[in-house]
């Protein structure tokens, strides 16, 4: 094994970067079996250096039987087969690193597979050696195992039904916040916690740059002083899930700092300073700001899901709740966390992930202003204060899969919901409509690279349908067309690198009221970068007020707005002042 030592920068090097991310499993098949592999990816790498981002993070590419697509791992520390070798990710990061780019792995140890060797000892006896390394409890007081009820606590699982699965051989239960097959781990027990520190070490070993942490707020749990896990409840979203039991829990501050000291500071000692990012869904800008805080060495920055949940019903049934999207809410919860951690912390920028739809489908208009609105909400995101994700084929301007049945889609979490909202007499078109919003399998069809069958992703059958519109939209024809939405972003992120406005000026909202215009200045000394922007189909009066002065500078991006002008719909104007 060899490596390419990636470029050094600076210890903050990761407020300036631009991250995108791969699914592996949706990005490039080398070996036509249908499913995205790491070879794909690397044959790849040039698409991404000519976007110009700075780091790669990469869904979950081990062995796993793929239950949840990857995120329930049955070995950290080996390839799946379906994805490639050890060797290949050698290869991966080497190419990475001759590019000037640096490699960030998933991170998924809330849980693990019910596969892993770790948990098949766990759950092989009482007097396990690693019993304690899972959640293990009996039957509810009074109840025989198995039994209506009988469950430990009231926990609910994120994919529907109870969060404990009854294991018939010792009579007890597992604890479970996802899949049936994907166990979570008891970070109470200092071996779990040395046991992955050692794997994320000898990742670091091989050349890995950073992590991304999958749900790494739900750690801790909270245990009595009887080691006793109890009912959740006080909210509709903690009490329908046991949210306030395990979100943000006791000891997940002193677990990540143990991480940092273990990992994180060894390296940063050899000269190698890593980007971490924690996924913390349900976590409010007062704690994100204490997973941030570089003086508190937790992780450099959070993926918030506040704004992700602004177009589900307030009090409903949770994501698949359908409301419409009220710009003035999305601006005052943006304002809301740039302020937040403006004097201590740093911002995860994203609209899109593998987890989430497509921007341009969601809040954009994936028809006629396809294109232009896809540029504007990439503006809007990459000009605040904070490290921008890009997804795979946001750059593109992909839009929702607009499957129209059921049958249709592949993730866990919508078939699940679906079978559940079904029986519980949801009309179906309700449904269908919902997961054509909503679903996580908008995200994961196949990437779009040409106009040939199946979008030049396989030359077999793609593991899920190629959108049919990848005939449009592509990188071969977003790459030869100047005004494309990959254009686009690489002006933005060209803009990052040349004018340090955009990466440490701070954030002033502008028009938090506008059911139209999403508008804010950044300002770093004596310069001004203006950005407003058109987020409606419809053309939209621009007022700016006292603040009409910022107007005057060089457009860098858009068009030239004069005072008391109007924006095309889905247009833009930022201004350098």
């Amino acid at each position: 094994m060899t490596d390419i030592p990636a470029p050094a920068r600076p210890d903050d090097w990761w407020r300036s970067a631009v991250v995108y991310q791969v699914y592996p499993r949706s990005f490039a098949d080398s070996d036509g079996d249908g499913v995205g592999d790491l070879p794909g990816l690397i044959d790849r790498l040039d698409h991404l250096a000519l976007l110009g981002v700075d780091v790669v993070w990469v869904s979950p590419f081990f062995t796993s039987p793929q239950d949840d697509n990857g995120y329930d791992i049955s070995d950290y520390e080996d390839v799946d087969p379906v994805f490639g070798t050890l060797a290949d990710v050698d290869r991966l990061i080497a190419g990475l690193h001759e590019r000037g780019m640096k490699l960030v792995m998933d991170l998924v140890v809330n849980h693990s597979s019910d596969e892993h060797a770790w948990f098949v000892e766990s759950r092989s006896a009482t007097d396990s050696p690693k019993r304690d390394w899972y959640w293990w409890r009996p039957a509810r007081e009074g109840h025989e195992p198995g039994s209506e009820g009988a469950e430990p606590t009231n926990w609910r699982s994120f994919f529907s039904g109870s969060a404990w699965e009854l294991d018939e051989a010792t009579g007890e239960y597992y604890l479970h916040l996802f899949t049936r097959k994907q166990p979570d781990l008891n970070w109470e027990n200092p071996e779990v916690r040395e046991a992955v520190f050692a794997m994320m070490r000898r990742w670091v070993d091989r050349g890995v740059d950073g992590f991304r942490m999958d749900v790494i707020n739900m750690i801790s749990k909270r245990v009595g002083p009887d080691g006793a896990l109890v009912d959740g409840g006080g909210t509709a979203t903690s009490g329908s899930f046991g949210g306030d039991q395990y979100l943000n829990g006791p000891r997940v501050h002193e677990f990540l700092q143990e991480m940092n000291a273990a990992v994180m500071a060894p390296a940063a000692a050899a000269g190698r300073r890593l980007i971490t990012v924690g996924e913390t869904p349900a976590t409010p800008v007062e704690e994100a700001r204490l997973y941030t805080d570089p003086a508190r060495a937790e992780v450099d920055m959070v993926f918030t899901f506040e704004h992700m949940d602004l177009d589900s019903r307030p009090g409903g049934a949770g994501k698949w709740d359908l409301a419409p999207l009220s710009l003035p809410a999305l601006k005052a919860n943006l304002e809301h966390w740039q302020d937040g951690l403006a004097a201590a912390g740093w911002n995860s920028l994203y609209w899109n992930n593998h987890d989430q739809p497509r921007i341009v489908s969601r809040w954009g208009d994936d028809g006629a202003f396809r294109v232009e609105s896809a540029q504007a909400w990439g503006t809007v995101l990459h000009l605040l204060r904070g490290t921008p994700y890009v997804y795979q084929g946001e750059e593109l301007g992909m839009t929702n899969a607009h499957f129209t049945s059921v049958e249709q889609y592949a993730d866990v979490e919508s078939v699940n919901w679906a079978r559940d909202a079904a029986a519980s007499g949801v009309p179906l078109e309700e449904v269908v409509t919902a997961l054509a919003v909503k679903s996580r399998d908008n995200a994961r069809t196949p990437m779009q690279w040409d106009a040939t069958e199946h979008a030049g992703f396989t030359t077999g059958t793609p593991w899920l349908p190629v959108n049919p519109n990848h005939t449009e939209i592509n990188a071969e024809a977003a790459v030869a067309d100047p005004g494309s939405v990959f254009h686009h972003y690489r002006r933005l992120i060209a803009l990052r690198r040349k004018h340090s406005v955009v990466v440490e000026g701070d954030v002033r909202f502008l028009l938090l009221e506008h059911e139209q215009l999403f508008a804010y200045v950044r300002r770093l000394g004596d310069v001004r970068l203006l950005v407003v922007v058109n987020l409606s189909g419809t053309p939209a009066a621009v007022d700016l007020g006292d603040d009409t002065d910022l107007l005057t500078g060089e457009v860098v991006l858009g068009e030239r707005l004069e005072p008391g002008g109007t924006l095309a719909p889905w247009g833009q104007s930022v201004v350098l002042g």
